[in-house]
């Protein structure tokens, strides 16, 4: 879908009613699940108990706007979440490039205690490449 389509689509929804934009959301589900040709995109596991949570309260007639309240909570807790979970990646990525350069470092390390000349040799040749 390109983005004018994805704009327009998002636009005409948010200017609907509640209810009606549940009666939307039902409908394009229904269309996805007959026409669908691509898998769905995987949802975090806080947007699926949204989700379903949602659903839930939707079948007890529970207001619009007190579910539109109660979620936007959750949705603030899927971003900080996600956010949390993009930091840990990177921490991770960071790590591992960390543990996959050790090993270089530590034959230079017992070269170095060996011959204790070759320290000051590669501290010098270390000096001149920098400059």
């Amino acid at each position: 879908m390109h983005d004018v389509l994805r704009k327009r689509l998002m636009r005409t929804i948010e200017s609907l009613p509640d209810q009606h934009i549940y009666q939307a959301l039902d409908y394009i589900e229904f269309l996805e699940a007959k026409y669908a040709q691509d898998e769905a995109v995987e949802a975090s596991g806080l947007q699926k108990f949204a989700e379903g949570l949602e659903d839930k309260l939707r079948k007890k007639a529970v207001s619009p706007n007190t579910i539109r309240e109660a979620f936007q909570f959750i949705s603030a807790a899927d971003r900080v979440l996600s956010g949390v979970r993009s930091a840990g990646k990177k921490v991770l990525t960071d790590l591992s490039q960390v543990l996959d350069s050790t090993p270089d470092d530590e034959d230079d390390a017992e070269q170095i205690e060996a011959d204790p000349d070759q320290a000051s040799k590669s501290v010098g040749k270390g000096a001149e490449e920098a400059s």
